[in-house]
């Protein structure tokens, strides 16, 4: 048997998918699994034992680039897999499958692709599967015979992180950045700026925690989000705390290494928030827009602080009036939370 897992295309969503393709290698023992990811994605399976190989997938999205999707689509049906499992709702990601000529293709019927799929799968309704978006994907192999019955709870890990956390402590060493207790502060969000705590909120926290460990931070970010990052940074240097900006300066696999390094992780929800909880580091995520529920971070090493308002979760990327729902989260309750995870 060999499967052919075509992975989420944002970090977020590819953490909170990992229980459903582990769950794929808990079915299939014997098989041959590769995953097809994005290259800002790929990075978070190679050291996933669920996974044989890794293919990386380069097509730019939408109608644009379709002759780069044909090019994969023959490329994949030189691989005679017999089992595709699309994590994306996409029209594209099923076209992919179609193209190859993977005989069995499975995924929920969204994006008017119900014709390219084998076994296109109704979509849960609203208060059939428990809330977090972990779910959704387990779903998918429930619904499809593949799963016998969800888990009445998930905590998502990373593997591999003992090694990980390895190779950040002497990333963090190499940069002249004290390794024994860093803090990681991610104080970005891709989705827009109504997920985002105030940076200066940000440093207030950080800089308290830090005092309080004797310790340093490290500020993580895109390239899109260095100004962002420097702001931070600066802050929390003015505050007679050493700090380093990492924004645009890692990818994906070396950032994994670095935030299993730190001793905790003040962030917005973000795919660094996911990556943080699901290293296994105390992580603290301050919500507003985004539903805390469908989408936070698993087990108990990870906090919430949100200020409930009327109009949150909104799920908007800028917020029309004053952004109550992260103005009114102060930097001690923060600090306190990240804190009290580490006594």
């Amino acid at each position: 048997m060999r499967i052919l897992i075509r992975a989420a295309n944002w970090v977020g969503d590819a953490v909170m998918s990992l229980p459903a393709l582990r769950a794929v290698r808990t079915r299939f023992p014997e098989a041959e699994i590769a995953v097809l990811a994005r290259p800002w994605v790929a990075d978070l399976y190679a050291r996933e034992p669920f996974v044989n190989r890794i293919i990386p997938y380069t097509p730019r999205a939408g109608a644009r680039d379709l002759a780069a999707k044909w090019s994969a689509g023959r490329v994949l049906r030189a691989e005679r897999f017999d089992l595709a499992i699309l994590v994306p709702n996409s029209f594209e990601s099923a076209m992919v499958a179609w193209l190859a000529g993977i005989p069995r293709r499975i995924g929920y019927n969204r994006d008017g692709r119900g014709l390219l799929l084998t076994d296109a799968i109704a979509p849960p309704r609203r208060g059939e599967i428990p809330r977090h978006e972990s779910f959704y994907y387990l779903e998918l192999l429930r619904r499809a015979g593949m799963l016998e019955r969800l888990p009445d709870e998930v905590v998502i890990r990373l593997e591999g992180m003992e090694a990980a956390r390895a190779a950040g402590r002497q990333r963090f060493e190499r940069e002249q950045l004290p390794a024994r207790a860093v803090i990681g502060v991610s104080p970005g969000a891709a989705y827009g700026t109504a997920k985002r705590w105030l940076p200066e909120r940000f440093v207030e926290a950080a800089a308290r925690v830090a005092s309080a460990r004797q310790g340093s931070v490290a500020v993580f970010g895109s390239g899109d989000e260095t100004a962002l990052c420097e702001e931070v940074t600066r802050g929390l240097s003015a505050a007679g705390i050493e700090a380093r900006n990492f924004a645009g300066r890692t990818r994906l696999a070396e950032f994994i290494e670095m935030t299993a390094a730190c001793e905790v992780f003040l962030t917005n929800d973000s795919g660094a928030m996911h990556i943080a909880s699901a290293a296994g580091v105390p992580t603290v995520a301050v919500f507003g827009a985004t539903d805390h529920e469908a989408t936070g971070p698993t087990g108990a090493l990870a906090r919430i602080i949100r200020e409930p308002v009327d109009c949150s979760p909104c799920l908007l990327r800028e917020c029309p009036i004053d952004h109550r729902c992260m103005t009114r989260v102060p930097a001690d309750r923060v600090a306190d939370t990240a804190l009290d995870l580490l006594k």
